[in-house]
């Protein structure tokens, strides 16, 4: 699957998998951090099946020439083998340690009398209500299993001798493991079921019980020209993907019957090839319950981001974030920084000044679900709505096809329209992945744009986790070019020549590749630096391996899907390819062109170079200029490249852990930039 220019696409996909779970098994890891990386990791499966998997068998059935066959019959093993990894992380190394800490994973047979007596009654009033167990007869036909749902499969034998099979949803709704009494286990919920399954079939003998589990195809198909009102058309999709889509994996317990096997493939139309068993429990991002728990001894010490000393209030008085961006741009670096001190409180600022006449902004991932009270998450939303109902133009482009999140936005857009907020639900044919925010405000000299664009989504509880950046300008130049995107953006006119963003599909690719060509040029003195989370553009891809035969240094830090082959002689010797995987997932796009600091070129974004980003997506990139923040900015870059605990190295098509020798973790010397950045 290896060709002789590019990796394969969805087997470096896993590869990326397999560096996740890698943190699972470091065993100077605390507990819980082990076990949330076990349940990342399985959660991430289940996307890479709903999606990529589905996509390639669609492919396949569709008859579409490639090599989507090839890639599905590499992609199989490679999975199993992975799976077997984590199962045996969980079975033999983190339910036992679980168990020492105090929190043990049960059985209903390892539950006292007094225990089982409770755990009944939990069951009836807790549980029992919820179940709903359907038959499978001449009558019943097979149901439809939901997708990521957790089942039963229940044989029985009737007075009448007849063998049925009956099938009982785990609720998705309940916690999955529930506390039993006294010895602080926690038994699992399909076990509780299982263990009264007289309640649900009276009178009837069980032969059977057995845990299953179906994933479905939730990519969402969409003719955009055809929908007259797109808000409309994605909830239609989503009620499909719900209740029709394909299946495209049964996972089940190990040592199945082989006739119970066959009865769901029949019914979910599957082969064997899409069978995986596992030898643990089933459904393993599940085991996010345990790492929510309040047990500080069983996790790394928590991070609080700081605010830099130029955001910071100072008694009383309260930041300006207009004055402090007329004095010069402002760079954060979320997690390290604060979202709430610098983000949030920018659109805050702007919904109460009353010189501010207008704000745009586009939404793509925002907190998971609208909350009509506005607690939690919905601080951005807040701000919007206040500012519009104080009378400003306030403009927000959501992105209704943001997998996995568009019924929260269909609820955030349905919100921000009740109360007098302008919202567009993007370009035909686009998504728009934009991380841009336009404030226009009425000062002394005029009308003057303060912007803010940065490289992940206006969502507080991502920015506590992920690694990005936003940078606050008060350019003219830029705050023109987000005013003509915005204008592309929500009405009819064609995109501007841009000043200085780079915005895709219109020029973003193309001029990253000049950029390349230009360092290509000066051979051994040309100079690239790149972190971003994807590298999979052949045409990019070209470019480098051009840059490289012409003796242009060339050092990558790709977090996740890398197509690229760094380090082969006579096509890629000079490219250096890393990937760090750690505390933060790291988001953000850095791309620099140029030897030095000062003298170099850097731009940071929305865009990884994919074809997706690049054809299919509205990007946006920019410059960054101030020589403060380009020395900020090559410090993160440095921080990376240099770290040695965290950090894997691609070479060929061979990952392979950089050998640790100073412990240097990426992560401890940008948090101490930070805290300094505080103090100053």
């Amino acid at each position: 699957m290896t060709s002789d220019r590019f990796l394969n696409r969805e087997l470096s996909l896993l590869d990326f998998q397999e560096r996740v779970l890698a943190l699972g098994e470091r065993t100077g890891l605390p507990l819980l951090e082990r076990v949330n990386y076990a349940a990342i990791v399985s959660s991430n499966l289940d996307e890479f099946f709903q999606v990529r998997v589905a996509g390639l068998k669609e492919q396949v059935s569709a008859g579409v020439h490639g090599d989507a066959a090839t890639t599905l019959a590499a992609i199989r093993p490679k999975v199993r083998e992975l799976e077997g990894r984590r199962d045996a992380l969980v079975a033999k190394e983190l339910l036992p340690q679980l168990t020492e800490a105090g929190i043990h994973v049960i059985g209903w047979s390892e539950l006292g009398s007094d225990a089982r007596a409770h755990m009944s009654e939990v069951f009836e009033h807790d549980v029992f209500p919820v179940l709903t167990p359907l038959a499978i007869d001449p009558s019943h036909p097979f149901p439809f299993i939901s997708n990521l749902s957790l089942n039963l499969g229940v044989l029985v034998t009737t007075p009448d001798g007849d063998r049925r099979f009956a099938r009982v949803k785990v609720p998705p709704s309940l916690p999955r493991f529930f506390a039993a009494p006294d010895d602080g286990g926690w038994l699992p919920l399909e076990h509780l079921i299982a263990a009264h399954t007289d309640r649900m079939f009276p009178g009837v003998t069980v032969d059977g019980l057995h845990v299953f589990r179906v994933t479905r195809n939730a990519d969402l198909a969409l003719e955009e020209a055809e929908a007259d009102d797109l808000l409309e058309a994605i909830e239609t999709v989503l009620q499909f993907r719900r209740h029709s889509a394909a299946a495209v994996r049964v996972e089940v317990e190990a040592g199945i019957p082989s006739d119970v096997l066959d009865l769901l493939l029949e019914n979910l139309h599957l082969d064997r090839e899409d069978v995986f068993e596992c030898e643990t429990l089933l459904g393993l991002s599940s085991l996010w319950q345990f790492f929510g728990m309040d047990r500080p001894d069983l996790k790394s010490p928590p991070w609080t981001p700081t605010t830099p000393s130029r955001l910071a209030n100072r008694g009383d008085d309260r930041v300006d974030m207009f004055t402090e961006m007329r004095r010069g741009d402002i760079l954060v670096h979320h997690p390290y920084e604060s979202f709430n001190t610098s983000t949030a409180a920018f659109l805050a600022q702007a919904a109460a000044d009353p010189d501010v006449l207008a704000i745009k902004q586009t939404l793509y991932r925002t907190s998971v679900q609208a909350d009509p009270e506005f607690g939690g998450e919905a601080g951005i939303v807040r701000s919007l709505i206040s500012a519009a109902e104080v009378g400003k133009q306030v403009a927000v482009l959501i992105e209704l096809k943001a997998r996995f999140d568009e019924e929260a936005n269909i609820n955030w857009a349905r919100m921000l329209e009740s109360a007098g907020v302008h919202v567009v639900y993007g370009v035909t044919g686009l998504k728009t992945h934009a991380k841009i925010a336009l404030v226009v405000r009425r000062e002394a000299g005029g009308l003057r744009r303060y912007s803010h664009v940065g490289t992940g989504n206006y969502n507080p509880k991502t920015a506590r986790i992920y690694e990005d950046l936003g940078l606050f300008t008060a350019d003219p130049d830029i705050g023109a070019d987000l005013s003509e995107l915005f204008n592309a953006l929500t009405g009819f006119g064609r995109e501007a020549e841009y000043r200085k963003l780079l915005v895709a599909p219109r020029d973003l690719r193309p001029r990253i590749l000049d950029r390349i060509r230009e360092q290509a040029t000066l051979g051994t003195e040309g100079r690239i630096e790149m972190k971003i989370n994807h590298l999979v553009d052949h045409k990019v891809i070209e470019a480098l391996y051009e840059a490289s035969n012409a003796g242009c240094s060339i050092d990558l830090n790709i977090r996740g899907i890398c197509c690229i082959r760094p380090g082969v002689p006579g096509m890629s010797e000079n490219i250096r390819l890393r990937s760090v995987v750690g505390e933060f997932l790291e988001h953000s796009r850095i791309y620099k062109f140029g030897a030095g600091v000062e003298e170099a070129v850097y731009y940071m974004g929305s865009a990884d170079m994919m074809p997706r980003n690049l054809d299919g997506r509205v990007e946006s990139l920019t410059p960054v200029t101030d020589p403060r923040l380009k020395h900020r900015i090559q410090e993160i870059l440095d921080a990376g490249f240099e770290d040695d605990a965290l950090a894997w190295t691609l070479t060929d098509d061979r990952w392979s852990k950089v050998p640790v020798v100073t412990a240097t973790s990426v992560h401890a010397r940008l948090k101490e930039a930070a805290l300094s950045r505080a103090s100053d």
